[in-house]
């Protein structure tokens, strides 16, 4: 009876130790679709209202590149640097601002919009905001006078215009883009108290584990003294 108590102890322990390892495997795996899944929510933006007017103001930029920039020329004209720009002595600042609208203020702030993803709406955020500095270099040029003499005209509305639009996506994607950083730094904090707990779980767990394999043991040696 001893003898196959002890197979039938051995048999226990042999195949509890062969499922635990699976187990742990299944958790791990799961564990890790998760942290996967909370990677790439924790990744995306959720701007609410703010996509609405963003999305306004990604159409009000638009609508400013085919607007009078300065005088005849346009956006348009002032991008591709044909003969009209030429014409009203277009110089570097504007050339910047408008590629600046363009490539952040249209572009990323689309892209941003449509993917919802954090990282570009931080990257239109960057662009948009030094687009503003460069807008208001911009208006500036147009009213200080240069190498070649006064400008021939000043501001245009397509300036103007885009400048404001540019204004309004760099404060909704600057809101947007600090709220969602606080949420990141709530979450890691989250984390960290969860790895705890489960470190915790774990270790209470394997005490468990260790008493209830020592307990069989002791009950066959204290019978056998007892005979």
């Amino acid at each position: 009876m001893t003898e196959e108590s002890n197979a039938e102890d051995r048999g226990t322990d042999g195949s509890s130790g062969a499922e635990k390892p699976s187990e742990a495997e299944a958790f791990d795996g799961f564990k890790d679709d998760l942290e996967r899944a909370e990677r790439k929510v924790a990744g995306e933006i959720d701007p609410g209202a703010r996509a609405l007017v963003v999305a306004i103001a990604v159409l009000v930029a638009i609508g400013s590149l085919v607007l009078p920039h300065t005088g005849h020329a346009t956006a348009i004209d002032v991008l591709t640097s044909d003969s009209t720009a030429h014409a009203e002595n277009i110089v570097i600042t504007s050339r910047v601002f408008v590629w600046l609208t363009l490539v952040f203020g249209i572009g990323f702030s689309a892209l941003a919009l449509v993917t919802r993803r954090w990282v570009l709406a931080w990257v239109a955020l960057c662009g948009s905001a030094v687009a503003c500095v460069a807008g208001m270099l911009a208006w500036w040029s147009r009213n200080t006078p240069g190498l070649d003499g006064d400008p021939k005209h000043g501001v245009g509305a397509g300036l103007v215009i885009g400048w404001i639009a540019m204004f309004v996506i760099t404060f909704h994607w600057a809101r947007v883009v600090w709220a969602r950083t606080n949420y990141h730094l709530s979450l890691e904090a989250q984390r960290r108290d969860e790895a705890a707990e489960a470190e915790k779980r774990a270790l209470a767990l394997q005490r468990r584990a260790g008493q209830a394999a020592d307990a069989p043991r002791a009950k066959p040696a204290a019978g056998k003294d007892d005979a």
